[in-house]
């Protein structure tokens, strides 16, 4: 299992960005893709971006498309979440999370487990 803790959230208006950071603990960080999921009032957790145990594929929701980036370092044990452009639609808390399974990149959020407390995201319009 990893123990996850996202940073970087805050309150910012539409049109900025925003990085968030999620960092890891646990030996089996390197073997299990990421998820960068949100969560706004009165609405269901969604997954906006998931990266690969190894880096090399990447998934977007169509909401962030073009506006997000995900990346992660194995060495240092991180994920981070560039968020440009941001909108009002933007704010949520956001949470990482890690694959259930090792060696497997699936973009569903039943993959993913081992929550974070998550970050705060506040855009204003």
């Amino acid at each position: 299992q990893v123990q996850l803790v996202e940073s970087g959230g805050g309150l910012v208006q539409a049109g900025d960005s925003l990085t968030l950071s999620c960092a890891a603990s646990g030996r089996t960080f390197s073997s299990l893709a990421m998820g960068w999921f949100r969560q706004a009032p009165g609405k269901e957790r969604e997954l906006v971006a998931a990266i690969s145990y190894r880096g090399g594929s990447t998934y977007y929701a169509d909401s962030v498309k073009g506006r997000f980036t995900i990346s992660r370092d194995n060495a240092k044990k991180t994920v981070a979440l560039q968020m440009n452009s941001l909108k009002s639609e933007d704010t949520a808390v956001y949470y990482c999370a890690a694959s259930r399974t090792p060696y497997t990149f699936l973009v569903a959020a039943y993959a993913y487990d081992n929550w974070g407390q998550g970050t705060q995201v506040t855009v204003s319009s």
